[in-house]
């Protein structure tokens, strides 16, 4: 980042503001790809942040496992291969397809750790108590406006991208719209030490005005989530209502003796009208708010990012800046099904009266009973499933997720997330194509027209494969010539 003298803006090519496990992973794939890029926080780099995120879900491991930290944050924690709701309603994860058929309960802490260090071994540093004050665009750039500890500074950018959160500095500033509502005002949240620890690894309880969440995190403390009717926002929490909610959600207080961690807050149901504005990007918390039932808000944003950062390095690399209109044509579907899927999850759970208990009771037969069903809800929550629909013409697997493909043995690794570790967009040939350096006219257009989009690719070869695929950055398919 230059300033060209004193008092100009600092400059550089992508601005993002909130350095949480959205922006920590933009800007760690924005820096992987070459493209110059400031992370800006508010909060203090001393500020613990011990947020209420404790899952990861199998498709965020594996964009973690394409930049090498999924193995080290599964060390962290423990793994969960059944999910149970409403007490009797199991789902089995031992068959999801990929590495990684489990949830890994694991604090966000640890997410965010991971990513800062990969961030650091880039060369980018988060600038701390940096709070947006002004926000401006024009045809050729984004400023923002800031105060630091160094006083008032200006930054100015090719994009902005906003993943502040729920309260989004960004969003506002733009003025794009954030609808919705609160569903739930009082939600207690906290860490807790237990006397007499349950043998499962997650605990789930919904019975009617009642909801409670219970996960070890391996260290000694339990992340406790309860809710048992309205209270006041504003009111204290301490240990005698955490010990009442406990039994009231989940029958026991486990001996609860001891609190590190204790709040309340909203579960909000919201979604930003777009998730863009010009030069300016909403992903994560900033761009979609929902219940922590089904765990699903980190790890939606966490994909937010891997689907908009290597969109926006190809754009600074060369490509047509029509491509970053994708970003929201893919992810704001996603964003709008995990909407619907953690509000119902939510008002089955939390919802007095005989007509919801009965349709507790028809859903938890129906996903128990019907296996294309309990298969599709185990592939939406685990987002294994997720899907963008291809161009017009396209092949209709282009959008769709590539497994970790067995890959010749070579420099980049012997699967497909260790060759999507360079950030670039991988050409996987048939075992049978001879070796080469780069893409060449000769190769169908499908292919070549495609990697137009990025400055480099990646070229392999498959272990078994009998088709040429063209892997996006995120792991995604981008084109596909049969054999």
């Amino acid at each position: 980042m230059t300033s060209s003298f004193e008092g100009a803006p600092m400059q550089t090519r992508v601005i993002v503001v909130g350095a949480g496990p959205t922006g920590l992973l933009l800007a760690g794939d924005l820096a992987a790809a070459g493209t110059e890029v400031v992370l800006l926080e508010k909060r203090s780099a001393a500020l613990s942040n011990l947020s209420r995120a404790f899952a990861v879900h199998a498709r965020s491991l594996e964009l973690l496992d394409a930049r090498g930290l999924a193995d080290d944050l599964v060390r962290t924690g423990r793994t969960v291969r059944d999910l149970r709701l409403f007490d009797r309603l199991r789902l089995n994860l031992d068959d999801l397809p990929g590495r990684f058929p489990f949830v890994l309960v694991t604090p966000q802490y640890e997410v965010e750790r991971l990513l800062r260090r990969r961030l650091d071994e880039l060369g980018v540093h988060v600038r701390h108590d940096t709070e947006v004050t002004g926000i401006t665009q024009d045809a050729d750039a984004v400023t923002v406006r800031a105060t630091t500890p160094e006083g008032a500074t200006t930054f100015r950018a090719d994009h902005l991208v906003g993943t502040d959160g729920v309260r989004s500095t960004v969003r506002q500033a733009v003025g794009v719209e954030f609808p919705g509502e609160t569903v739930i005002r009082s939600m207690v949240i906290s860490d807790v030490r237990l006397a007499r620890p349950p043998s499962d690894t997650l605990t789930v309880s919904a019975r009617d005005d009642a909801l409670g969440f219970l996960v070890p995190f391996g260290d000694g403390w339990h992340r406790f989530i309860g809710w048992s009717g309205e209270r006041d926002p504003d009111e204290p929490v301490d240990l005698d209502e955490i010990r009442d909610l406990a039994r009231a959600t989940l029958g026991d207080d486990h001996g609860m003796h001891e609190v590190r961690y204790a709040s309340r807050f909203a579960a909000d149901e919201r979604q930003a009208t777009t998730y863009r504005a010009g030069r300016v990007f909403l992903a994560g918390d900033a761009a979609h708010a929902h219940s922590p039932a089904g765990g699903l808000g980190m790890n939606t944003g966490l994909q937010d990012a891997a689907n908009l950062a290597w969109k926006l390095a190809a754009v600074h690399h060369g490509a047509d800046e029509s491509l970053l209109d994708s970003y929201e044509t893919e992810r704001y579907p996603v964003g709008r099904q995990v909407l619907r899927a953690s509000g119902t999850i939510l008002r089955l759970a939390t919802r007095p009266g005989r007509a919801v208990a009965w349709a507790r009771r028809l859903l938890t037969a129906v996903v128990s009973h019907v296996t294309p069903v309990r298969r599709r809800a185990v592939l939406m929550i685990s987002a294994i499933g997720v899907a963008y629909p291809p161009p017009a013409g396209a092949h209709r697997s282009v959008g769709r997720r590539v497994p970790d493909l067995p890959l010749v043995p070579g420099e980049h690794g012997d699967r497909l997330a260790e060759a999507l570790r360079e950030g670039r967009f991988v050409l996987v040939r048939p075992p049978s194509a001879a070796a080469g350096p780069a893409v060449t006219s000769s190769d169908p257009p499908a292919v070549a027209g495609e990697v137009s989009t990025a400055d480099r690719v990646v070229v392999r070869r498959a272990d078994q494969h009998r088709s040429t695929l063209l892997v996006r950055p995120d792991g995604y398919l981008a084109a596909v010539v049969p054999g």
